[in-house]
């Protein structure tokens, strides 16, 4: 219930003034069954433009700290996101996030719409980053097709730390499905993963017109430093 108030009462018809979103490419997105949305990542503003103009719903993977916070605003940070029907996700390794891929297939299973960001969080300057292969196993066990869907200018609309939006014309651009179907019976195999990742992060890039960089964008947030050189090997 609250996921329709949102969109159609609430916050809905702001968005629609302040962003004037329009859609391209509706007629590659099916009227029902299920399908995986996989998007890049400008700004937190995605994930309430791309519900805004796709008539069916969609279910997220949200990163776990929305679900965690305490006071007033934890509170209500909590209480949004499991309205909205978003799906909580730890991101401090591949076993945590586990149960987060077991929700999204089951929400697969039962025709619905997943939307997932294969960078794995928001771009930090605009590019396109190198994707993770989490979608990919997802879609190899499932069997659902993969649907290519950029967002353009909502990093413009809520530029990355601020608050208030920016009146800018957002759009979304829903490219054609991908089908997986060669690869199946091959999950788990780390190169196949890999190359079907590669696959949707190329339609991405031309769907978006951004930059591609081969590198993780959470390397540029949270850069490690560089491991000490090996000590030379004595002759």
């Amino acid at each position: 219930m609250w996921y329709w108030a949102f969109k159609y009462v609430f916050l809905g018809p702001l968005l629609r003034v302040l962003g004037r979103p329009k859609i391209e490419g509706l007629e590659n997105l099916p009227e029902e069954g299920a399908a995986i949305l996989a998007s890049n990542h400008l700004a937190v503003m995605d994930s309430f433009f791309l519900p805004l103009m796709v008539p069916r719903r969609i279910y997220f993977l949200a990163k776990s700290e929305y679900f965690t916070g305490t006071g007033l605003k934890g509170g209500f940070q909590r209480w949004f996101f499991t309205a909205v029907g978003q799906i909580p996700i730890d991101r401090s390794g591949a076993e945590a996030a586990e149960g987060a891929l077991i929700s999204a297939r089951r929400q697969l299973s039962k025709g619905e719409l997943m939307g997932m960001y294969p960078e794995g969080t928001r771009s930090p300057d605009g590019r396109l980053f190198k994707g993770k292969t989490g979608l990919a196993r997802i879609a190899l066990d499932t069997g659902v097709p993969v649907i290519p869907v950029a967002m353009i200018n909502t990093d413009k609309f809520n530029p990355p730390g601020t608050i208030f939006p920016r009146p800018s014309k957002v759009v979304v651009r829903i490219g054609k499905p991908l089908n997986f179907a060669r690869y199946e019976g091959m999950q788990g195999n780390r190169f196949i993963e890999r190359s079907i990742t590669d696959e949707i992060m190329y339609e991405l890039m031309q769907l978006s017109g951004q930059q591609y960089v081969d590198i993780y964008a959470a390397s540029l947030k949270d850069p490690k430093p560089a491991p000490e050189p090996p000590a030379a090997t004595a002759a």
